[in-house]
């Protein structure tokens, strides 16, 4: 029986575990926005560090780490002289354009109907 894109099944135990563990994961501090900054293609641990107002080095580097064991994005080092690092998101990282796609759309809808009734 195939299921509609827009059916949610009703939450056994695991699909609620694996449900809970991606939000969970989603949710952590600043994971969206570096996702979100590699989405236009790979970027050095400086670039990002400078594109995300407000992340401290510690952090960076703690959220990446989360995202390559989770297999979202890679660490590529590139043998020059100074050595370079390169994150690039994989492509379970990229389907991640489709979730941020989804909540903009829903965070869009909120907010007009808050406005309205305000």
């Amino acid at each position: 029986m195939e299921r509609k894109h827009n059916e949610i099944d009703i939450c056994t135990e695991s699909t609620c575990q694996i449900y809970r563990s991606a939000i969970e994961f989603i949710g952590k501090r600043w994971t969206g926005v570096i996702i979100f900054n590699l989405f236009d293609g790979p970027k050095r641990y400086h670039e990002l560090l400078n594109a995300i107002d407000g992340i401290s080095d510690r952090l960076l580097t703690e959220r990446l780490k989360d995202l390559e064991e989770e297999g979202l994005l890679v660490k590529r080092i590139i043998a020059e002289a100074p050595k370079k690092v390169e994150y690039e998101l994989t492509p379970p990282g990229h389907e991640f354009r489709e979730v941020f796609k989804a909540i903009l759309g829903w965070a869009e809808k909120k907010d007009a109907y808050v406005k309205s009734k305000g």
